[in-house]
């Protein structure tokens, strides 16, 4: 190989390394500004007994393979009352799909804007992407876990299951938690972000 084409192979190995680790430090910021709130007794959804042995969420190590490029296809839905652990029904609309390959299967999920917290300062943008898959009532909570986007959606998004978290339902308490739509059920395994939480 001659010495301009080994430079090129070296400084492609190099970016590729400082886009790993922009990423990996991204992810710790994540989960760092998540387990703060959680040993924070204003923003904790633990009970005080479980908050007062807390010291950060178990999850799964850092895996790219969980972190793919999916590709919008927008289409705004009728708004709907999403089902809940509780009798609450917050009304929701369905803004477009997200398809693409994760495990060797593909997959789609539908993205959702919770229309009542859309109108709030600073939340007209959320998007929100509750899931189930085949690692739930074992290594994961038994009720689905959560994504969350930024709107305006391009056709090409980056869906990285490493920030998948669980619904506050997870850990007690008296909370009322979005139930993910069968539509929303992956038949594969996410081995990545938040494990369920052992009280």
């Amino acid at each position: 190989m001659r010495a301009p084409a080994v430079a090129v192979v070296l400084l492609c190995a190099a970016l590729s390394q400082a886009q790993d680790r922009a990423w990996l430090d991204s992810l710790s910021a994540y989960w760092g500004r998540i387990n703060a709130d959680y040993r924070d007794p204003g923003h904790s959804p633990l009970l005080p007994d479980d908050r007062a042995r807390f010291v950060e969420l178990e999850r799964f190590a850092p895996d790219e393979r969980f972190r793919v490029m999916a590709v919008f296809k927008p289409k705004a839905g009728k708004p709907f009352a999403m089902r809940t652990t509780t009798d609450r029904q917050p009304h929701y609309q369905a803004v477009g799909e997200l398809r693409f390959v994760v495990a060797g299967k593909k997959e789609r999920l539908t993205v959702f804007r919770n229309i009542d917290l859309s109108k709030k300062p600073g939340y007209a943008d959320f998007l929100f992407v509750p899931f189930t898959d085949l690692t739930n009532g074992e290594e994961t909570y038994g009720g689905g876990r959560y994504l969350d986007l930024k709107a305006p959606l391009a056709r090409q998004v980056e869906l990285d299951f490493n920030r998948a978290y669980n619904p506050y339902c997870a850990y007690g308490g008296s909370y009322s938690c979005p139930i993910p739509p069968l539509e929303n059920h992956l038949e594969v395994r996410i081995e990545a972000g938040v494990k369920a939480f052992v009280h």
